[in-house]
């Protein structure tokens, strides 16, 4: 009776009614120093984070891709006092190895083979990780690096100990067709008590049409349902992006608007985060959507979004810009549910990705779920 009280407790701790869910209520910001050090690592990059109630620990994997020190994630504390973050500090930092026990090569020496870490979960019942690398497509001069992406299984140590598979148009080609560079898995997360899997993709696969413009589009990306215990897609939905919230300056700058997190709140109901950036703007605008699942259409099998538009979309429903908060917001690439607050309501926390740039900043943003 004990161990089903505890896990019915942990449930009640990892997922919420999405009804319940009706804003998210800034509380505080807590930044990391640029430039930090801890265990003769910089930390910095950090493209996505999550959070064990049992431990009371987060994850936060880092997208440095060996050039400044090994790829890695790391494992902290964040203390709340008063409904606020009081105090952040890293208690451990884990280097990320392939099957066969080495390190991963360096981007700068073997870029064919240096994965791009994006998103991290911790899977409580499997006792494993999940993180994800974007892969690579650089084609120049003829020349082309193709690198897929990849859904990493690791264990406790860092090591690879098994893949999921991918479907077959999200293979990295020379033509274009697959995956846009950098625009591959951003966000992953578990569901129904850890056998469902959920990976969002950051931007349109070449075939399924444009990427996100700054008009209202027809941007759409794949997220893919896995079952944990037989590593099996399950289904592809199909989801629309909103439009890049600003105009570059100058007015052929970069701009990007993609998914880059996602989180569970219920049967067939997600939290996930859009990220929008425009060169010459200095804030990246971050939006949270309420979404459900539970009507959209399997597009597993529609080659094409482009051509074959999908009739019926993940639902979505505007929860949060950050924009309102009239404050400087990085590039948040990571979202986690946190501890309860002192009301009994849950935290959540962002964290940003600085690119290891002076000037940008390493934030975690706390939240109140209401």
């Amino acid at each position: 009776m004990k161990s089903i009280l505890t896990a019915l407790i942990f449930l009640i701790a990892l997922t919420a009614n999405g009804q319940t869910i009706n804003k998210l209520t800034f509380l505080n910001e807590f930044d990391i120093p640029y430039n930090f050090q801890f265990q003769n690592t910089t930390v910095g990059g950090l493209s996505g984070i999550d959070y064990n109630p049992k431990l009371n620990e987060y994850y936060l994997i880092c997208d440095d891709r060996a050039v400044i020190n090994p790829i890695r994630f790391y494992t902290a504390k964040i203390n709340l006092k008063a409904d606020k973050i009081d105090t952040a500090f890293f208690i451990a930092q884990t280097a990320l190895r392939q099957s066969n026990g080495a390190l991963y090569p360096s981007l700068s020496t073997d870029p064919a083979h240096a994965p791009d870490p994006e998103a991290i979960r911790f899977n409580g019942t499997k006792k494993y990780f999940v993180w994800t690398s974007e892969g690579d497509r650089i084609i120049k001069d003829g020349n082309a690096i193709l690198q897929d992406p990849a859904i990493i299984i690791m264990d406790n140590n860092g090591k690879d100990i098994g893949h999921f598979p991918l479907p077959a148009q999200f293979l990295m080609t020379k033509d274009e067709k697959g995956p846009r560079q950098n625009g591959v898995f951003e966000g992953v997360c578990f569901t129904d008590n850890d056998k469902t899997m959920y990976v969002t993709t950051e931007a349109p696969l070449y075939q399924d049409g444009p990427a996100a413009g700054l008009k209202d589009t027809t941007a759409y990306v794949r997220i893919l349902k896995y079952d944990v215990e037989k590593k099996k897609l399950l289904a592809q939905y199909a989801y629309k992006l909103g439009p890049i919230a600003h105009a570059p300056a100058p007015a052929d700058g970069f701009k990007v608007n993609g998914i880059v997190d996602i989180l569970p709140i219920g049967a067939d109901e997600f939290l996930i985060t859009e990220r929008s950036f425009s060169t010459g703007v200095k804030n990246c605008t971050i939006k949270v959507f309420k979404c459900n699942f539970k009507t959209a259409q399997d597009v597993s099998s529609i080659q094409s979004l482009k051509v074959n538009r999908p009739k019926v979309l993940v639902k979505k429903q505007l929860l949060l810009n950050m924009d309102s908060l009239n404050m400087y917001i990085d590039n948040v690439e990571g979202a986690a549910f946190g501890p309860r607050l002192s009301n009994g309501k849950r935290s959540m926390i962002f964290v940003s990705d600085n690119d290891f740039l002076l000037g940008r900043k390493t934030q975690f943003l706390l939240f109140q779920v209401d």
